[in-house]
């Protein structure tokens, strides 16, 4: 089973100029739209609008930054910091950059 992909969670890009990263969603837009950020390439103050159908869902979640963002002291080092440890453990075997496509 997929995880899902619904604020707080951190997703993988599959498509577009943005391949290959990891984000965390903040909130959706409609059914089909979600918007998220980086901390890095796209920032809290320009976040990135995407369709589901071009993200890969991640077991990892992070509403401690969701609390943030509603108080509205969300920054974008807490992202990077929550995002680091995950990246640079995403080169061994189970990283979705190794998986083939079927």
């Amino acid at each position: 089973m997929k995880p899902p992909i619904q604020p707080g969670h951190v997703v993988f890009s599959k498509k577009g100029r943005d391949k290959g990263r990891y984000f965390v969603v903040l909130y959706t837009v409609g059914a089909e739209f979600v918007m998220m950020a980086d901390g890095d390439t796209r920032k809290i103050d320009h976040l990135k609008k995407k369709r589901r159908k071009h993200l890969d869902g991640c077991p990892y979640e992070a509403p401690h930054l969701l609390q943030m963002a509603e108080k509205g002291t969300l920054k974008d080092s807490d992202i990077r910091s929550f995002l680091w440890p995950i990246v640079n453990k995403s080169n061994g075997e189970n990283s979705p950059l190794n998986k083939r496509e079927e």
